[in-house]
């Protein structure tokens, strides 16, 4: 539960002290030391450029890697780190071999960024991108009604571990379950799980699976990474071909990594690795403030806000029991008059609040991230600005 002696983690945050800052889930926060340390990575690649990349990388990252699969129970051969979780997805769907008459299964949920990228490619392959309406009476209810929409064409099943519109933690590891049996391959985009909820990716077994580190994990802008099963990397292509390619041509090159599958796709040309290299720090930095218990304090501080907002507009829960569906990130539904932009501009405007005000399937939604750096007044100033802006008595 929260407790007001928790309040002081905020301090060690570089957030604007006058927001009210409840959007966590969009780009993250990095603590003031995790960034220090990424500038300090920084600095060390400026002061000697070429024995920082062509020396030292290759180590470096290697040692990265190495903490972030102990954090996921993972293998730090079968992960690599990309900017953000959108291009390695696009590299992975456009790896992905579709012949005419396949088909993708997904979900009518996920991340419009990548729902744009799935679309094209399936157009050009001559595939169909199949979008399955969940079924929220339960998660199990979810899995079968989802499984029911795959046929003899379903090639691969792209989901959201967590969704972005809607922040649904979803029951991925049955759906790959079921989907490894059925010799279709699993891609599924985790960019709001890492540092949310527990992840073991050796149990999950997804072919590929994308996560953020500058989301919930408290990394700097800049760091995600790709986990591929070995089946996986055999078919894997890195969208830029750089020195890492084709090993029995060229003669390798410092710091492009150990194995073909880090070779192919860890060094894509001159770029700032500092980011990649702070992760390890994000990790130190959650695990000496004791983030399991801040994080379950935090989806605690949640549901009070989401059921302070139902009591409020009188609407029902988006998904029941909230407590099944969300972590620390959550929707509640607003009145159907709402004028979303309009209301997301004076929240932020006027009350100095920060969150994510939009429409999902024609339904007014406020989304609320619950941080550690969150308290009991941040909610209570969101309920009263919505009273005030949503026209509501209650």
């Amino acid at each position: 539960m929260y407790t007001p002696a928790m309040a002081n983690i905020r301090d060690l945050f570089l957030l604007d002290p006058d927001i009210v800052f409840l959007n966590h889930g969009s780009f993250g926060a990095c603590p003031r030391p995790v960034f220090e340390t990424y500038q300090g990575w920084q600095r060390e690649l400026e002061r000697q450029p070429v024995a920082f990349l062509g020396r030292r990388a290759e180590d470096l990252l290697r040692v990265s890697r190495t903490a972030l699969a102990a954090y996921l129970n993972a293998s730090a051969d079968d992960l690599v780190y990309f900017p953000n979780p959108t291009t390695a997805v696009n590299m992975a769907l456009r790896a992905l071999r579709l012949e005419p008459g396949d088909e993708v299964l997904t979900t009518d949920n996920e991340y419009g960024a990548l729902e744009r990228a799935w679309n094209v490619r399936c157009r050009e392959a001559g595939a169909r991108l199949i979008r399955r309406r969940l079924d929220l009476a339960s998660p199990e209810a979810l899995v079968e009604d989802f499984w029911a929409a795959v046929t003899p064409a379903t090639r691969a099943i792209f989901i959201s571990h967590i969704t972005s519109a809607t922040a649904l933690i979803l029951p991925v590891a049955e759906i790959c379950r079921r989907a490894r049996a059925a010799g279709i391959v699993t891609i599924v985009d985790g960019a709001h799980a890492p540092g949310q909820i527990p992840l073991d990716l050796a149990a999950l077994d997804a072919d590929v699976y994308v996560g953020a580190g500058h989301k919930w994990l408290c990394g700097p802008k800049g760091v995600a990474f790709l986990h591929a099963q070995p089946t996986a990397q055999a078919w894997l292509r890195p969208l830029i071909v750089s020195w890492g390619w084709g090993d029995d041509v060229y003669t390798p090159e410092p710091g492009m990594g150990e194995t073909e599958f880090i070779r192919w796709h860890q060094w894509q040309g001159t770029r700032d690795l500092a980011a990649y290299l702070t992760l390890p720090a994000a990790l130190a930095f959650q695990t000496e403030h004791d983030w399991q218990h801040r994080s379950a304090a935090a989806h605690d501080l949640l549901m009070d806000a989401l059921t302070a907002i139902s009591a409020l507009t009188g609407l029902p829960p988006f998904a029941a029991p909230i407590e099944r569906w969300h972590a620390q990130l959550g929707v509640a539904r607003l009145p159907g008059h709402v004028d979303v932009g309009r209301l997301k501009t004076l929240l932020y405007d006027i009350h100095r609040i920060e969150a994510p005000v939009h429409r999902w399937d024609d339904q007014p939604l406020i989304r609320v991230s619950c941080q550690a750096y969150n308290s009991e007044a941040d909610i209570a100033a969101l309920v009263a600005a919505l009273r005030v802006e949503i026209g509501v008595t209650a």
